[in-house]
């Protein structure tokens, strides 16, 4: 390879470890952001959850549209991925989990996908699944009319008995270099999902993952109105709040995976750029060397 040749490369990777760096920065404070969000939100998540605890086990809730059990016939799948790509293994695991997950018990004209994100979108859309509704997820920030708008069209529908169940497949956020393709499920509302989901919000590992809550759910409550209506206020509410949670952990993930992503790329491309320069000094001493070897014979010629 020329000298010029191997110079132009080391100035072009220069310039990918400066926007790969770049990215790495953007994604980390990106990534931290949407954790606060989580965390400030976990005080509300627990409330709800505590007053599903105390309701859990009346005959009202047990009988409620939304909390009820039946046979899975027809299920609606939420994908949630991002729009854009750089981020790693993240989307492709989350789209693995989601097929496993439904593929094991439904035919594939039984499901219903809603995609958030167009990776999701477009493999299921490639492969013959129904897609009732697909929304962009290019937005840094979790869009709250969308998830006002997709939860209550979902709790509808599965009041209407058009779904019998519904799935969420998301990327749970454990730590800044571990996120687990997880499927939750949405409906029918239980006591150990929303559990489960309250808890997953503190990540395993990093700045916050000694987090506590100091939020106390009072030992009793004092119904003035129906408990009827009562869980029609709740219970939908509970829903909204799942997924709203269940788009932050993904955000989450999606940010930190492209930060690790960027990071890696930077050390490939800064171990790139010493290699070329002990190249490019290899080649340039021989080019000195061959050159002063050339001089020396042309003199000895010259004086013979």
């Amino acid at each position: 390879m020329a000298l010029k040749d191997i110079k132009a490369k080391i100035s072009s990777t220069n310039r990918t470890h400066k926007v790969t760096r770049a990215m790495e920065a953007v994604s980390a404070v990106k990534m931290r952001r949407t954790q606060q969000a989580a965390l400030a939100g976990r005080p509300y998540a627990r409330a709800a959850l505590a007053i599903l605890a105390r309701l859990s086990g009346t005959t009202e809730l047990a009988s409620h549209p939304l909390a009820a059990v039946r046979d899975v016939k027809r299920a609606a799948l939420i994908i949630i991925t991002s729009d854009k790509g750089l981020a790693g293994s993240v989307n492709s695991g989350v789209v693995k989990a989601a097929v496993e997950a439904v593929a094991e018990s439904l035919p594939r004209e039984e499901v219903t996908i809603y995609a958030l994100g167009k990776k999701g979108e477009a493999y299921f859309t490639h492969r013959g699944y129904r897609l009732a509704e697909a929304f962009e997820n290019a937005s840094d920030n979790v869009p709250l009319d969308v998830v006002d708008q997709l939860a209550s069209r979902l709790t509808a529908a599965f009041t209407e008995g058009v779904y019998d169940e519904v799935l969420v497949a998301y990327s749970r956020f454990r730590s800044t270099f571990e996120q687990a393709p997880t499927v939750n499920r949405l409906l029918p509302l239980s006591l150990v999902s929303v559990s489960q989901l309250v808890e997953d919000i503190v990540p395993a590992k990093g700045k916050w993952s000694d987090t506590k809550d100091t939020s106390v759910a009072p030992s009793a409550y004092v119904m003035e109105s129906d408990s009827a209506d009562l869980l029609s206020a709740v219970v939908p509410r509970l829903v909204t709040a799942s997924l709203y949670h269940m788009l932050l952990e993904a955000k989450a993930s999606e940010h930190s995976a492209r930060m690790v992503a960027m990071k890696n790329a930077s050390d490939k491309s800064k171990e790139m750029v010493h290699n070329l320069t002990r190249t490019y000094n290899k080649v340039r001493q021989a080019a000195i060397t061959r050159e002063v070897s050339e001089i020396v014979s042309g003199r000895e010629a010259l004086a013979t």
